[in-house]
């Protein structure tokens, strides 16, 4: 935002700002002015409840441009009580000297119960400068909680996209090194691995930007990458992608279910020499989305030699977005068997 944008933005929150300052006072004084029961003209009443209503001003801009700042915010509260008592004070004998002098043409009874009603007009005075208070620290707290909520809501989304830009390499370093092998064996499944993988890369690229997309698509995703990993395979492992229940306008965040497939066939069947199994099965309904994977692994592959548990980043990545996209509307439930590895994944959609 340039100087003239910014100076443009800031008149028009004061303008704002005054407008809502001017109607407030000016429903106070009409509100002031109706409940008014003197026996006096009613030029008089206007004229003594505008006189009212400015002294209230007078007390609620000090209280909250000068006394707050000056002793409240800087942590001076025992000498903020002393000086709003004392303004009000001040501001209480300015009050009743202009009442004298407003009524000194009407009886002296009249002059008399102003003077009588001084402890009144103090505790009133008093009452709006602590009120002004209240209003001010409401409203400076209320400031700090959208300001912090922003400043969370940035660093998440910029947490995401540095997230959500691990797993897309990840993910095609992986398939392209199974490309590779492929075109070093001449093999006749390279072009069909190249049109399933131009179909992921479309919807990597151009709908996975979005924080939700259609939960078809990401299904579709998912089949393709299953499709990709069969011809590689070469059918020699059990992959089996099972789906109960309908995909209707359900949502979700892209990328949700790849990382953990990536794992399975990464840390499982990359590393069995004669036999293996992929499981998936997924059960869907318009709130929730149910996902449970699980893979064969050699017994021995079940912890590194530097003592880490298998799974790698893209697994490590994808319950950070879990924690991050669907914070209390998710369960992650991981099971390391010697021989298998299952994840149990349930996500509220709504």
């Amino acid at each position: 935002m340039n100087w003239f944008d910014f100076k443009n933005a800031n008149k028009d929150l004061i303008q704002a700002n005054g407008f809502l300052h001017f109607s407030f006072w000016l429903l106070t004084f009409f509100f002031l002015f109706l409940i008014d029961n003197q026996n006096a003209p009613t030029w008089f009443r206007l004229i003594k409840n505008l006189v009212d209503v400015s002294f209230y001003m007078v007390i609620c801009y000090v209280n909250i441009y000068i006394l707050i700042p000056e002793f409240l915010q800087k942590k001076k509260p025992i000498v903020y009580v002393l000086a709003l008592v004392l303004f009000s004070v001040c501001i209480t004998a300015i009050h009743l000297s202009s009442g004298l002098l407003l009524y000194r043409d009407y009886s002296e009874e009249l002059r008399m119960q102003i003077i009588d009603n001084k402890n009144t007009r103090f505790i009133i005075t008093l009452f709006i400068g602590f009120g002004s208070m209240l209003f001010k620290v409401t409203k400076d707290w209320l400031l700090h909680q959208q300001e912090k909520a922003d400043l969370t809501n940035q660093t998440l989304q910029s947490e995401l996209r540095f997230l959500k830009s691990q797993i897309n390499p990840h993910f095609f370093f992986n398939t392209l090194n199974n490309l590779y092998a492929l075109t070093l064996k001449k093999s006749d499944l390279a072009p069909e691995i190249v049109l399933r993988l131009s179909e992921m890369m479309r919807y990597m690229l151009y709908e996975s930007n979005e924080k939700q997309v259609s939960l078809d698509k990401e299904i579709k995703c998912v089949t393709n990458y299953l499709e990709l990993e069969k011809l590689r395979q070469g059918h020699k492992f059990n992959i089996n992608f099972n789906i109960d229940g309908e995909v209707k306008n359900q949502k979700i965040a892209p990328l949700m279910f790849i990382p953990f497939l990536e794992n399975s066939f990464k840390h499982g069947l990359n590393n069995q020499i004669k036999s293996g199994f992929v499981n998936i099965d997924m059960q869907l309904k318009n709130e929730w989305v149910a996902m449970e994977i699980e893979n064969s692994k050699p017994p021995t592959y079940a912890v590194k030699k530097n003592g880490k548990k298998s799974g790698g980043i893209g697994l490590e990545n994808v319950k950070r977005r879990l924690k991050l996209l669907y914070p209390q509307k998710h369960q992650l439930n991981i099971t390391d068997n010697p021989n298998s590895f299952k994840v149990s994944l349930n996500i509220t959609l709504i």
